[in-house]
């Protein structure tokens, strides 16, 4: 997920100039302001948003909500737009308060409108933020309160969390922003149900999922499906990969759960490190 302006056809460090490094108003819901390196690299090379794409060409899409124009009241309908497409709209925040309808409770609505925060009628909004943490990355999205932090620090905890080392018995964070399961599904280092199932057997080194089939509002068993467990592997930089199950037999599991965790996992949550208790 990471955002390079150097390489072939880039800049180089030398030429570039404070404002190619600089946060453009267009970074919003793209590019994060925060997760950026500090040496000569800085601004140069950024890392996606946490619900960013990049589209057939070539360009960053963030996604938003649209707002029916007829009700003035927010659908679940998700538009995906480019920084050039958001330029036409007024968007507004993702924290504006709502009814059970989805309208607008208060007549002023904070918004934004070509990268200026402004407060406009609510009449005028065409479309709202999906998520407050839409504008950071994943990395800087796993900091709890982080609209306390300091940016420069919170730019350096998010650089420090890539560093970690796995642990041998790991804790999940008393203290979290929801992001971490996402983070450690998505790391590829779990182990992920292929299909809906129930688990027959668990070693440590193996998992055995009996698939279940739902037809005519019967469920059936299928085939078996074997899961190999990666057991105290070296890693490429030298620490130690290993994958444990958190799942007993007879469990019933769904297309997509975590059965394993795999390093820095704990009960399929991202744990990076242990936590500090007092007493």
């Amino acid at each position: 997920r990471r955002l390079s302006a150097l390489g072939p056809g880039g800049l180089t460090r030398e030429r570039a100039q404070m404002e190619v490094r600089d946060v453009h108003y267009s970074h919003y819901g793209r590019m994060c302001p925060i997760e950026t390196p500090e040496g000569p690299n800085i601004g140069l090379i950024n890392s996606l948003s946490s619900y960013a794409r990049v589209n057939e060409f070539g360009f960053i899409e963030t996604p938003y909500r649209k707002v029916n124009i007829e009700t003035n009241a927010v659908t679940d309908q998700i538009d995906y737009l480019t920084a050039d497409e958001e330029d036409s709209y007024v968007v507004a925040q993702a924290n504006s308060r709502l009814d059970e309808e989805g309208r607008f409770l208060d007549d002023e609505v904070v918004c934004r409108f070509r990268g200026n925060n402004t407060v406009m009628n609510k009449e005028k909004m065409d479309y709202m933020d999906v998520s407050p943490k839409q504008v950071v990355s994943a990395a800087t999205a796993c900091i709890p309160f982080l609209e306390n932090d300091d940016s420069n620090r919170a730019l350096m905890g998010a650089n420090m969390q890539r560093q970690a080392v796995p642990l041998m018995n790991p804790e999940s964070p008393f203290v979290g922003t929801g992001m971490e399961h996402v983070a450690a599904r998505d790391s590829g280092a779990a182990v992920i149900a292929k299909q809906r199932g129930r688990v027959e057997h668990v070693e440590s080194n193996e998992i055995l999922v009996r698939s279940l089939i739902e037809e005519d509002g019967q469920e059936y068993e299928g085939e078996l499906n074997r899961y190999p467990l990666a057991k105290f592997k070296r890693s490429n930089t030298g620490t130690c990969y290993n994958q444990r199950p958190i799942v007993k037999p007879n469990d019933i599991v769904d297309k997509g759960e975590i059965l394993a965790d795999g390093p820095s996992m704990d009960l399929g949550e991202m744990a990076l490190g242990r936590n500090v208790v007092v007493g």
